[in-house]
């Protein structure tokens, strides 16, 4: 069958495979924001659907504030013409993530995607209001991530009808692998586009009613994930299915290093295209590592 549509309140219609793009570092960790612009060049080159800076991949929390802003920057300048750009701009804090808004808004950016606050531990009415308050400060619509294993926050289904309701709230970025959750959250908010946030759910996702994905995988392998997709929307969904499981085993061996990001970053150079290392305190992969995976990717026929 083919993909469920965006939600009505998503003025983007947001479908399709949008990769969460790399920060790219020099050898001193500094910001390379020439490589970052190009990663999001290599992967649109490529055929996804929009792109999204400066997600978990996108090592965000290891960021100043102004380098996330000119990180934002470089990606529009870059893409913008050509594929929808939704930049992470979540903080701890409203007051924090209301500047990165500013600033993503200034630099182009086409909609703002905004991770639950971290670190502090949040009610459903502090969430809301997060919400509100940034969504009163910016024209751009305001994608919800939730990824309550990496923020600590997980956001109950009332809680979520409270956000949904918010007017420029489009869309919620679903990382939390909770299955019933997602179906449910899909079911009480179809105005919402959902967007599936783990690459062992890319069909289920769609299969539950999310129109698109965003996918670590596609950040080196955005060909692979785009088949599966166009697979899946052209109703092939055996050929999908089969995509998946080859996807799964991408997944496994980029998740064999210290961190996802490390095999991502590790392919990518792999793949002939070499972002620099992640930064301190994460690592890339080391030489043994490094070798491992590339005879997986091999084996996998996807290098």
């Amino acid at each position: 069958m083919a993909h469920y549509d965006p939600g009505t309140a998503d003025p983007l219609s947001l479908s399709g495979v949008v990769p969460p793009t790399v920060t790219a570092f020099g050898d001193d960790g500094s910001v390379d924001y020439d490589l970052t612009a190009a990663h999001a060049r290599f992967v649109v080159d490529r055929g996804v659907h929009g792109v999204f800076p400066l997600g978990t991949n996108g090592e965000f929390a290891l960021l100043s504030g102004a380098e996330r802003d000119r990180a934002v920057e470089a990606v529009v300048s870059e893409v913008g013409d050509e594929v929808p750009v939704i930049a992470g701009v979540g903080e701890p804090s409203t007051r924090g993530t209301i500047a990165r808004a500013d600033a993503a808004d200034a630099a182009g950016a086409d909609g703002l995607v905004v991770v639950t606050p971290y670190y502090y531990p949040l009610d459903g009415e502090a969430a809301v209001t997060h919400y509100r308050r940034i969504a009163a400060a910016t024209d751009l619509p305001v994608y919800v991530y939730h990824i309550p294993g990496r923020t600590g926050n997980a956001l109950s289904l009332s809680t979520l009808e409270g956000i949904a309701a918010i007017e420029t709230v489009a869309g919620v970025k679903d990382s939390s692998t909770d299955v019933p959750w997602l179906v449910r959250a899909i079911d009480a908010e179809p105005e919402l586009t959902f967007l599936s946030g783990s690459d062992s759910l890319l069909v289920a996702g769609l299969e539950a009613g999310c129109s698109g994905m965003v996918s670590a995988v596609a950040n080196v392998f955005p060909e692979l994930v785009v088949s599966l997709y166009t697979a899946y929307d052209d109703g092939d969904e055996d050929r999908a299915r089969e995509l998946q499981s080859r996807v799964l085993g991408v997944r496994e061996a980029l998740k064999a290093g210290d961190s996802y990001m490390s095999g991502v970053k590790t392919a990518l150079a792999l793949r002939g295209f070499d972002p620099g290392p992640l930064r301190s305190p994460l690592r890339r992969m080391n030489e043994e590592e490094r070798d491992r995976l590339g005879k997986r990717l091999e084996d996998l026929e996807v290098l």
